[in-house]
């Protein structure tokens, strides 16, 4: 049995991304799903000096533990001002400096939604373009626009949009 992890890359407690990778998690077969929350691995704000002077958190080793011992990530970043959170770029920041190949090679289903029309698409093509310098292999790629209008009860409610996302994890089963 395949073990995958799902986060968001939020640390909303009601996190809008959190519930599309939960719901994204649901929809993938055989497999032992870890749901990762960013608010339990609490990290200082990324600095070069903090990092000379305390090296990395536990934290740091913790996630990389979790990212090692999975065969597959999935991953729904929130986008905010067109960018990642404050919270997964810190996190992202801390990972990356203690392992340079952060994602492992493993597979990612690479998500977000945003309460907008383009459900995320700046933080997504940001994404798509870093991540592979971090030895990510993109296996697939979902954006859920209008997150308050197509999905509800813990599941996308518009037709089209749930058959995309299950494409998507058809996808990145296939790669695991």
């Amino acid at each position: 049995m395949k073990n995958i992890i799902a986060f968001a890359g939020s640390n909303s407690l009601k996190s809008i991304n959190k519930q599309l990778a939960i719901y994204a998690a649901s929809l993938v077969e055989d497999a032992e799903i870890t749901i990762l929350d960013l608010n339990d691995f609490e990290l200082p704000l990324f600095g070069v000096d903090l990092e000379k002077q305390i090296g990395a958190p536990d934290n740091v080793r913790k996630f990389l533990d979790y990212i090692r011992n999975s065969d597959g990530i999935i991953l729904s970043l929130a986008e905010h001002n067109g960018a990642y959170s404050a919270a997964f770029k810190n996190l992202f920041d801390w990972l990356s400096r203690s392992e340079k190949k952060t994602f492992m090679g493993k597979p990612i289903l690479l998500m977000a939604t945003s309460g907008g029309g383009r459900g995320g698409a700046s933080v997504l093509a940001m994404a798509h373009s870093r991540f592979p310098y971090h030895d990510a292999k993109i296996a697939a790629e979902f954006s859920l626009p209008l997150f308050a209008d197509k999905f509800a009860d813990g599941k996308i409610t518009d037709s089209e949009f749930d058959d995309e996302l299950k494409e998507a994890v058809k996808l990145f089963q296939k790669q695991l």
